[in-house]
Formats: C-alpha cells, structure tokens, sequence
C-alpha cells in the first residue's frame, strides 16, 4: 500500500490523501453505533463511533484483514458542530480502535440515518494484499 500525497500539499490530519492498493479488495458495509446483537448501548456520539469502529473492525478480520489494510472510509455524521467539537476525543478513541491507520477519508454531514438512534455510519474499503 502507498500512500499518494502530492508534493508541496499541507500533510493532512488523521487521513490520506489518497492511497494506491492491490490484492484481494474487502467492502464493510455501513456499520452504525450498536453491538452484535443490533442494539444500542449509548446514544452519545463518542461511544456510538467507537462501536462502529469495532464492528468495523470485527467485519475486516472475517477476511483476514485488520485496519492496517484499510484505503478509504466515508463517515455519515448527523450533527457537525459535534463532530467539529469533539475531535479530540474522536481521536483518541479512533487511535484506540484504529491504531495509526490512517486512510482516505471522507466525512459528510447528513439530516438522519435509517436508525433514528444512530448517530455516526462508516463504510471502509480494505485491500488485503
């Protein structure tokens, strides 16, 4: 995996980029803020984001992929001003789930998901090579 980042760019924040990638590609669908057994533990935001991470994560290892194979996310976020608030502790808890695997990324707010309780959705594109 090669991370593309064109040269006099500012280095960016917690993303790439972009990212060239070949082998086996593994598409995680979107993956909300509640356990295994769809229920929600939390509606703050924060908990609700680490939950997606982890399922995000349990996703990836049924095809031998971790978040290191990860090349692109795309973050559906219902509120903004929070997001924008809280990224330091969006960040710690992305590191702890996460580690430094930092790929292409995408965040778009949006006025609600399917689960009128969810308040976070991420899609992840991985590459297993």
């Amino acid at each position: 995996m090669k991370l593309l980042q064109p040269p006099g760019w500012a280095t960016p924040k917690g993303y790439a980029n972009g990212v060239a990638a070949k082998g086996t590609m593994v598409f995680v669908g979107g993956q909300i803020g509640w356990n295994g057994a769809q229920e929600f533990e939390s509606d703050d935001f924060i908990a609700q984001t680490r939950q997606a991470l982890l399922n995000i994560r349990d996703v990836l290892a049924c095809a031998g992929a971790g978040p290191q194979h990860m090349v692109r996310m795309t973050w559906y976020i219902v509120d903004r001003v929070e997001y924008n608030n809280r990224l330091r502790e969006l960040g710690a808890v992305y590191r702890e789930v996460m580690d430094k695997n930092f790929p292409a990324m995408t965040c778009v707010e949006v006025s609600a998901l399917v689960e009128e309780r969810a308040k976070v959705e991420i899609e992840v594109t991985a590459v297993v090579d």
